[in-house]
């Protein structure tokens, strides 16, 4: 009997061979924990579509971060829900609105963590929606000066980096000029360049409360279809001054992930968002699947496909994990 000279279950014949010969290598060091800031004092309410996250109150927000920080990962990114919602998202710019006095509070107590802010107007609207409204369609370039605006707040309590996701055309651009104007050059930005109308989102939009209250983001939001349109984002992002790009969803866009990390040179993330988590918690929670094997698959798949960095909710399990 004529054998192959060639025999690849040679280095799958033990753990550590295996491990030696790896092509993608698992850490914590591309990992971002998504968190959400809620007002008042001492608010710890797990959400019901997402086991294992909270929204929480500036306290409880320091206190989980300082877990994060102890499990070696290296950033988180702040959503917030206001006090009050009006029909620009104004809320969003306040000095002590409920994002800045996160990244304040993360400052003083001194953790070492990469603070980034998610930069839209979803979650400050009254109507849901990512822009500014006039007569039931969005506004675009009246809501770059308020993104704008945001992202500088954003830099003045003491972001890392700012992450504009609202898919408005030009809000790189308007945010890097508004960022270098006030002496923040030295902030990054992470785009969300293709940003895919999805309806992986809808466990976020309960913990985030930004459920559109008429219509869908169809108009502003990619395509699920165009996979060639989002080199074109991502192209505009870059020329504009976008530091780090971002594909969302990531698992139904893994395509697109690997064409963007050929065709730049620059960082590429992906959010494994929302509704990918809850599909994952659901069957774990009925037994279906195996959880750490599931989750470590998932975003192992992330990276192979060519995100250095991914946004997830899994990231202290993952960390856990890794360490075991």
């Amino acid at each position: 009997m004529s054998f192959p000279v060639d025999r690849p279950r040679r280095l799958r014949s033990s753990e550590k061979l295996r491990s030696l010969v790896r092509e993608s290598r698992l850490s914590t060091a591309g990992l971002v924990y998504p968190m959400f800031v809620c007002p008042a004092t001492k608010v710890r309410k797990e959400l019901s579509s997402m086991p294992g996250i909270y929204q929480q109150s500036v306290d409880q927000i320091v206190e989980e971060c300082r877990e994060v920080e102890s499990l070696g990962v290296p950033a988180v990114i702040l959503f917030g829900l206001p006090e009050s919602k009006d029909p620009e998202g104004k809320s969003s710019l306040k000095a002590d609105g409920v994002v800045q006095r996160a990244i304040e509070a993360i400052r003083k107590a001194k953790l070492d963590l990469l603070v980034i802010t998610d930069v839209c107007l979803c979650e400050y609207t009254d109507h849901g929606h990512c822009g500014v409204l006039n007569k039931g369609e969005i506004e675009n370039d009246a809501t770059l000066e308020i993104l704008s605006d945001q992202a500088l707040s954003h830099a003045r309590a003491g972001a890392d980096l700012v992450a504009p996701s609202d898919m408005m055309d030009g809000r790189v651009g308007a945010i890097r000029t508004k960022l270098d104007k006030h002496n923040f050059e030295n902030v990054p930005i992470m785009a969300y360049s293709a940003k895919y109308c999805s309806g992986f989102y809808g466990p976020f939009r309960e913990a985030a409360q930004s459920a559109p209250q008429f219509g869908d983001r169809r108009s502003y939001q990619m395509d699920p279809a165009n996979a060639r349109e989002a080199l074109k984002e991502v192209a505009m992002d870059l020329e504009e001054g976008a530091d780090i790009v971002m594909v969302k969803p990531a698992l139904p866009y893994l395509d697109i992930i690997r064409i963007v990390r050929d065709a730049c040179h620059v960082p590429v993330a992906a959010y494994n968002v929302s509704g990918e988590y809850s599909m994952v918690k659901a069957a774990a929670r009925n037994g279906w699947i195996d959880e750490k094997r599931i989750v470590l698959e998932i975003l192992t798949g992330i990276q192979r496909a060519g995100a250095e960095i991914v946004l997830t909710y899994h990231a202290k399990d993952v960390a856990r994990w890794l360490k075991s």
